[in-house]
């Protein structure tokens, strides 16, 4: 017969051994963090699925975010829209297959809300419209595991936190500081880049990650007199350290298909 003490070690043992596994997990599941932004489909650049597939073999993500501006909704954003692209109905079909082959790379993924992303929403509230007239993403997607977040906060393999949001600042270095913790942004179509600053106790990373858009696409006519033009790429934290992927284009626009 065992005793109460020995049962009450037993199961103190067990909750030690289950919080040592969850910490292993959570670990290793962060240990490679893709970071992917700003495709605004179906409007994406034709190669950047593919690039997406070329990532997943090369670094096999542990962990996928993609921190907004997934669908770009042209048809119904607050702005003009040109009348010669797709309907709201066939842009939404459009976008629905391209997802579907994104799934097939990706079948998890965290999704961060954006500016686009939220236009279904934002609409709705402007003509009044309660929510529960709406379906979630995922639901009108179709998408089977993917999860739909206002912003995200993960403990990276290395212990330190990263924050991950759609556009809170043109200055992602701020929001670094502000937030006292590496921070990730996507929004800005013409920011690729790493900046680091430190405290006396961590060193910490503000990125920008770009954009995977079709820039010739009529739905970006806006920066056609842009002087800076859109990066394409997205980045991959490895054991919490950052790495930009630029996806690099020959002279006709093309992906010249190798990562560098």
């Amino acid at each position: 017969m065992h005793s109460h003490s020995s049962h009450s070690s037993y199961i103190y043992c067990t909750q030690i051994n289950l919080l040592l596994y969850t910490i292993h997990f959570i670990s290793e599941s962060m240990k490679r963090i893709l970071v992917i932004s700003d495709m605004h489909l179906p409007y994406q650049h034709k190669d950047a699925i593919n690039f997406l597939a070329e990532i997943k073999k090369e670094y096999k993500p542990s962990f996928v975010v993609n921190i907004g501006d997934l669908l770009d909704f042209h048809a119904i954003n607050m702005h003009t829209h040109d009348p010669d692209l797709y309907s709201a109905g066939m842009e939404l079909d459009k976008s629905k297959e391209l997802i579907k082959q994104i799934e097939s790379i990706y079948p998890k993924m965290v999704e961060v809300d954006s500016n686009h992303s939220s236009l279904v929403y934002r609409r709705a509230l402007k003509f009044g419209m309660s929510r529960q007239f709406l379906k979630d993403y995922g639901d009108f997607l179709g998408t089977k595991k993917w999860k739909w977040v206002d912003d995200l906060t993960l403990t990276m393999s290395n212990g330190q936190r990263c924050f991950f949001t759609h556009g809170r600042s043109a200055d992602i270095l701020k929001v670094s500081q502000t937030m006292g913790m590496s921070a990730v942004q996507g929004h800005y179509h013409t920011k690729f880049l790493v900046s680091w600053w430190a405290n006396p106790d961590n060193l910490f990373f503000a990125m920008n990650v770009g954009c995977l858009i079709n820039q010739k696409s009529m739905a970006f006519a806006y920066a056609k007199n842009f002087k800076t033009r859109f990066i394409l790429g997205c980045a991959i934290i490895l054991d919490g350290i950052p790495r930009l992927l630029p996806m690099v284009l020959n002279k006709k626009g093309d992906w010249i298909k190798q990562l560098v």
